[in-house]
């Protein structure tokens, strides 16, 4: 293999682990990983070509992941997990999104009503309906998703303000992931989409990294969708 054939496969590599849900510079530094067997965030950013100011941020969203595992020391190094295991884990999060989303191509077609779900695209309008839903809850809202910390960046005030209205919110996250005071909270590995249910009203249903979501205001898809929550985490 010449180096224009490798650069074309280096490119596909990192294009296949996008659809993963990696970002590109996330891609970048796993791949690096990967050969280094070993690395600090400055050696990842000479090896992977990513700046270096943003090279933490990368390994850590990483780690948040699953992708890599952290060494304490001065400095702190990184290694890539065990290839298998990550293989393992993308598997049974894909059948468990497929699942899901057959579920949801039974329900509506027993139903016969096609136009329950509304595709909305592009991560700023995904994160706005997300806080529209927690501003609605009157009693309960459950979120099942990988990355809680970037839902609590956003729109911790949405759940503060539903906190205190008495709105009893429940969390399912990596184990990794920081929850607010006052949320219910349980602790999953393997998740990979992020599903949210309001009042077993309203439901949402979003891709790894929020740029694209499904959502329906149609209670008897809310509450089957609860059920499918609740299953997922008596596992």
């Amino acid at each position: 293999m010449d180096v224009e054939d490798a650069f074309e496969e280096y490119k596909k590599l990192v294009d296949s682990l996008q659809k993963l849900g990696l970002s590109m510079y996330e891609a970048r530094a796993f791949l690096a990983l990967v050969v280094l067997g070993v690395g600090s965030a400055e050696v990842v950013a000479q090896t992977a070509k990513i700046p270096r100011t943003s090279a933490y941020k990368v390994l850590e969203s990483l780690e948040d992941k699953g992708f890599v595992v952290s060494m304490e020391g001065r400095p702190k190094v990184y290694k890539p997990m065990e290839l298998k295991e990550i293989k393992e884990k993308i598997v049974e999060e894909v059948n468990e999104l497929f699942d899901k989303l057959e579920f949801i191509q039974e329900f509506l077609m027993e139903k016969g009503e096609p136009q329950l779900v509304y595709t909305i695209y592009g991560k700023e309008r995904v994160m706005k309906k997300i806080a529209e839903m927690i501003d609605l809850t009157e009693k309960e809202i459950i979120i099942s998703t990988p990355i809680f910390s970037e839902i609590r960046k956003n729109l911790i005030k949405n759940i503060e303000m539903a906190l205190n209205r008495g709105v009893k919110v429940i969390v399912i996250t990596h184990p990794n992931q920081k929850i607010p005071k006052g949320v219910d909270s349980y602790r999953k590995e393997g998740l990979i989409a992020t599903d949210i249910v309001s009042d077993n009203k309203r439901a949402l249903l979003a891709s790894p990294e929020l740029n694209a979501c499904g959502y329906t205001d149609n209670p008897a898809l809310a509450q089957h969708l609860t059920h499918f929550i609740n299953i997922m985490i008596e596992k």
